[in-house]
């Protein structure tokens, strides 16, 4: 996983024949400005675990990208952000990409492509209709030189990249108005330095990575919301000592009743306290929703595209739960707080020891891999496009292929309408 421990994945089985069919599939990585604002995501599309795009034909499978673009709608992979997706000489000189719509697209210029004049005519061509090209992986080339002209985005590979490499890159581009995206920025240190570098946007889960103040202690207001989140792992619910924990905070209480009002909970009738939205939606529902809560309260600091990720975490765990013979409640909550060190740049260990969780819960919070990690494991697998991984733990829990793509697909769907809800 980028930016996170790995997780060996392996769990219990449920009763569910793997399918022979091929699948859409899709993984999405977000690019964010100097303010950890989101600038748009990379669309990472398969037809299956086995098509990592490392043999067979690339234009056939950048065919299948375009049709799952169309398939699965851009616009709301995308949340409205700019949508980049990677194309290849075919899709670019013969038009395919002509599909997707200019304002929402950046066509990412694949590192192995030659360009050659045929290719920058069709690219000019391109950015005439209104589409933004992005180079990807760039290095400095003289023959670069007519794609770096016409260029939106200059994607820098952080990885495989050097100091004195990159200042070649700004040299060679400093006068394009090319925005300069460094990509694979893994740790918090990384960010730092392309920051001072010059980069304007980033690519990489290093947000999930902070540094760690070692002596920081929880402040009093994010204490009441991991209160809450406390309370929700318990069986059964006192709802009493929620109530109690919810009224003490009124920015939390004003959220959870908007939300509890908001259509994507069905309800007919006004909620005007923490008792009625509990009697309302019902026991299983109420917990859900104050997660989401109080997941988004301890959030307000950090990037929308952090928070987004832990409520796809959350759902996704809470979906795949049956299949893992793991209680769904608990797997919601492992999926939530799974970034809330990096939400509150506190020691997960120290949030850890202070949740009423069972040991084993605790330990898959902390990386290990059991049982009760393997949902969490497998969502950061798709996070990070890691198909073979995916797998693996496909074979571990006897279960499709496409089931599992429909549960990533519908868990991303639910925190952006979660999260639109809850503002």
């Amino acid at each position: 996983m980028v930016g996170e421990q790995d997780c060996s994945l392996a769990g219990e089985s449920a009763a569910e024949s793997p399918s022979p069919k091929a699948n859409r599939f899709l993984a999405r990585q977000p690019i964010l400005n100097g303010r950890r604002e989101i600038l748009g995501y990379e669309l990472l599309f398969r037809t299956g675990w086995e098509n990592s795009f490392l043999g067979g034909d690339p234009d056939a499978a950048s065919r299948q990208m375009l049709d799952s673009c169309l398939y699965l709608g851009i616009e709301s992979i995308a949340h409205n952000h700019l949508a980049f997706i990677n194309c290849t000489r075919e899709s670019l000189v013969d038009g395919l990409v002509t599909i997707l719509p200019p304002a929402r697209t950046v066509l990412e210029i694949l590192e192995t492509i030659e360009p050659d004049a045929e290719l920058v005519k069709a690219c000019t061509g391109l950015r005439k209709m209104g589409y933004k090209l992005a180079l990807d992986d760039f290095m400095p080339r003289p023959e670069l030189e007519p794609l770096v002209e016409i260029a939106s985005y200059i994607k820098v590979d952080f990885q495989l990249s050097d100091a004195a490499t990159r200042r070649q890159i700004r040299r060679m581009t400093r006068n394009s108005g090319a925005v300069l995206i460094a990509e694979k920025v893994e740790r918090q240190e990384e960010f730092d330095i392309a920051l001072s570098e010059g980069f304007d946007c980033f690519q990489g889960y290093f947000f999930c990575r902070p540094r760690i103040i070692a002596s920081r202690e929880i402040p009093p207001n994010q204490l009441n919301y991991l209160r809450l989140l406390a309370e929700l792992t318990r069986e059964p619910l006192n709802l009493w000592e929620i109530t109690h924990i919810v009224e003490k905070e009124p920015p939390l209480c004003f959220r959870l009743l908007r939300l509890a009002n908001s259509p994507l909970w069905g309800i007919r009738k006004q909620v005007a306290s923490v008792q009625e939205a509990f009697l309302l939606v019902g026991e299983k529902r109420f917990r859900t929703l104050a997660s989401v809560v109080a997941s988004c309260a301890l959030s307000q600091q950090q990037t929308p595209a952090l928070i987004s990720l832990s409520l796809e975490r959350a759902r996704f765990c809470e979906l795949l739960a049956p299949y893992a013979r793991q209680n769904p409640t608990e797997q919601f909550m492992l999926g939530l707080l799974s970034l809330i060190h990096a939400m509150l740049e506190i020691p997960m260990e120290s949030i850890a020891n202070s949740l009423p969780l069972r040991a084993e819960a605790k330990a898959a919070l902390l990386g290990a891999s059991n049982p009760v990690a393997l949902p969490l494991c497998l969502i950061r697998s798709f996070e990070a496009g890691a198909w073979g991984t995916c797998s693996g733990a496909a074979k571990d829990l006897a279960i499709s292929e496409e089931t599992l793509a429909r549960l990533y697909l519908e868990s991303v769907q639910w925190a952006s309408e979660s999260l639109a809800s809850s503002r």
